[in-house]
């Protein structure tokens, strides 16, 4: 099986080409498993996979490292719209591609015929505790949800860009113990599909500081769809502006939510290496 592994801010993916090689449909989760070890696999935080579409230009099904499918990637979505546009696939720089969050655009920022950077429509946020989903009161958004875990009570705002996310205000991100905390927010009874968990830290109007335990794959050096998540949360309790810098262990985003209620997110898409997967899975 040839793949290619790419990354955004250290958010990295194993990408398959399945336009032009048939996988074994049945097997995907044990694919992105035994893809994802760091020791026995290739090494990645997941699996993405290029697919046809017959409603948009492409289709992207993406699985965590544990084998879960998501509904969607924000640093991967990125990489993804790099490569179909490097590998010929497509000669358009912007796309539409069908994930399980709904149609996401996708624009590529060229400079002198490189793609330097992805812009990525990534929709509106929902904020209704169904939407999410959250066990919560009331049908507006989730501001201020109490959440206890063995030795800690949060607070936490809840958003979802189509996949959960529940974002904590911290005043100092790196002093919050993130692989004790991180599990059993994700699993915490309240989020019936699991939900991604973001600590931040407020530097400024504009300026947001972000550690991350994503669902399915713990922690990671960004989350694009965490950043926009978070971005929201600030927007919507006072904390930042509609457009900030959200600056992740891998590097940092620019997300602005727009006064068309859409959230854009603009940051990088890098290769690392091509490759074929021997290893019987």
């Amino acid at each position: 099986m040839r793949f290619t592994k790419m990354e955004g801010l250290g958010n990295d993916y194993i990408y398959m080409n399945c336009i032009d090689q048939d996988l074994d449909m049945q097997r995907l989760p044990e694919l992105s498993r035994a893809v994802s070890d760091r020791h026995f696999g290739v090494g990645a935080d997941g699996l993405i996979l290029i697919l046809p579409s017959a409603e948009a230009d492409f289709r992207m099904r993406m699985f965590n490292a544990d084998g879960s499918e998501g509904e969607m990637c924000g640093n991967g979505i990125r990489c993804f719209a790099r490569y179909v546009y490097d590998r010929g696939l497509t000669r358009a720089t912007s796309l539409r591609v069908q994930t399980l969050a709904g149609l996401i655009v996708p624009e590529l920022i060229t400079k002198g015929g490189e793609v330097a950077a992805v812009r990525v429509d990534m929709g509106e946020p929902r904020l209704r505790p169904a939407d999410v989903p959250v066990v919560a009161e009331g049908d507006g958004p989730v501001l201020a949800h109490p959440l206890e875990v063995p030795g800690a009570r949060f607070t936490g705002t809840v958003v979802s860009m189509g996949n959960p996310h529940v974002t904590i205000f911290t005043p100092d991100v790196e002093a919050v113990d993130l692989e004790r905390f991180g599990p059993a927010l994700e699993h915490h009874p309240d989020f019936p599909r699991r939900v991604n968990v973001h600590f931040v830290q407020v530097q400024g109007p504009r300026e947001l500081k972000m550690r991350t335990w994503e669902r399915g794959s713990g922690v990671t050096l960004a989350c694009g769809t965490g950043a926009c998540a978070s971005a929201v949360a600030a927007a919507l309790t006072g904390r930042g502006g509609r457009e900030v810098v959200m600056h992740l262990p891998g590097g940092d985003l620019t997300i602005a939510w727009a006064a068309d209620n859409r959230v854009y997110m603009t940051g990088p898409a890098t290769y690392v290496c091509d490759g074929e997967f021997l290893k019987p899975f």
